[in-house]
């Protein structure tokens, strides 16, 4: 038979097994969901909404492996039947350039102090979003080496941010490719970047048990998310979808900025 201290010590155990209070631990399930939303309908934006929201309640180093897993399990449930509309030349291209990137994101980001790499975080997700919202398209990233460099600046926002998608989608403003084809290349470049990702993290000590045990706990909410999102979607609204995240995530991200003391 239980003893009353049962549920207490269970609590306790979740605590310690996440490093995490319960509510904290709540507040990254809400804000998780949310970004699974925004991931299911503009096909990005997951890692980045995260950690323009969650960054105040842990440091890019802990969230970055954490987005790993959500980001994985995003891919596992959109990545159907991309393969087959997705450009492979680009896909290649992107992943060849982020293996050489992440490394690099990610020593710079366990280098920093806590702070500063919650500042460079969130600047780099106001920074990258206001590029795209105003649809800025940079002609060299249409060329080959454009590909390469944009693989490689991919790497380096995944490893110091964990939003390397958003430097991708500047690259597919760069093209003149039809956009259902894009938004599988992406998709498809997330899930095959995950691997190259993994065994970074591993090698610079950040993928860890507590960050498996929070990844594969806040799995589930994203992808509920997620599900939400596709089914929402609507094509007759697809051109407000993204100034409408991309502003959001300005917004969100100024303001974790501000509370910082910038």
């Amino acid at each position: 038979m239980d003893s009353p201290s049962d549920p207490d010590n269970n609590r306790a155990m979740f605590s310690a097994l996440v490093d995490l209070s319960h509510g904290e631990f709540a507040a990254l399930a809400v804000l998780v969901c949310l970004a699974g939303i925004v991931r299911g309908f503009s096909g990005f934006a997951l890692s980045a909404m995260v950690m323009a929201t969650a960054v105040l309640l842990l440091p890019p180093v802990a969230l970055i492996p954490v987005c790993w897993w959500l980001e994985v399990a995003a891919s596992l449930l959109m990545v159907r039947g991309g393969f087959a509309e997705a450009d492979r030349v680009t896909v290649v291209g992107l992943f060849i350039g982020s293996a050489v990137g992440v490394p690099l994101g990610l020593w710079a980001t366990t280098s920093l102090p806590e702070d500063a790499s919650r500042i460079v975080a969130l600047a780099m997700v106001v920074g990258l979003a206001v590029l795209q919202l105003g649809r800025l398209r940079i002609p060299g990233l249409a060329t080959r080496p454009g590909l390469y460099g944009a693989g490689v600046a991919s790497g380096i926002a995944t490893g110091l941010a964990g939003i390397g998608g958003m430097v991708v989608a500047l690259y597919v403003l760069a093209q003149n490719a039809p956009a259902r084809t894009m938004r599988a290349s992406l998709v498809v470049y997330l899930f095959l970047s995950s691997i190259t990702s993994l065994i970074m993290l591993l090698a610079f000590g950040v993928m860890d048990g507590t960050a498996t045990a929070r990844g594969l706990l806040l799995a589930g909410p994203a992808l509920i998310g997620v599900w939400i999102g596709q089914h929402i979607f609507r094509p007759s609204l697809e051109g407000y979808y993204r100034p409408f995240c991309l502003t959001l995530l300005i917004a969100l991200a100024s303001a974790g900025l501000i509370r910082l003391g910038i």
